[in-house]
């Protein structure tokens, strides 16, 4: 007995592009990153979802902030019982020039529910002096 399909040509479609992801352009984790800037400081909030914090690794080096890190994949390598997986995994670099106005030293980091907050406070400004003019007789 012969047994007719119907054809779908975007589910083709699709099927064709996911193989092709998967195998010629694997997905890569890169975390989207806002920047603004308050009165004391600017902040750097960048999303790590399912990163762990010992996975993270902040450093500045000559007025370059670098963001480094993975996300693991958390299932097993086995694709049974999976339809789908478009979630991005791997290592991710994110550098950023500071401005000069930025206290390197004084950067605090804070990882919480998926969101890194750097907080980079800014220098003080240098202040005026006065200079006393003596008067040689």
């Amino acid at each position: 007995m012969l047994t007719l399909h119907r054809w779908d040509p975007f589910a083709e479609i699709s099927r064709i592009t996911d193989e092709f992801n998967r195998n010629v352009r694997p997905a890569r984790f890169v975390p989207a990153v806002d920047i603004y800037e308050d009165a004391e400081s600017l902040v750097l909030r960048a999303e790590l979802p399912g990163v762990d914090p010992k996975d993270v690794d902040v450093s500045v080096d000559k007025n370059v902030l670098t963001v480094r890190g993975e996300r693991k994949q958390q299932r097993s390598e086995e694709k049974e019982g999976w339809h789908r997986v478009e979630s991005s995994y791997g290592q991710f670099t994110r550098s950023f020039t500071l401005p000069q106005t930025v206290d390197s030293d004084a950067i605090d980091a804070n990882l919480e529910q998926g969101i890194l907050t750097l907080r980079l406070p800014k220098k003080t400004a240098p202040q005026p002096k006065k200079v006393a003019v003596s008067v040689k007789s």
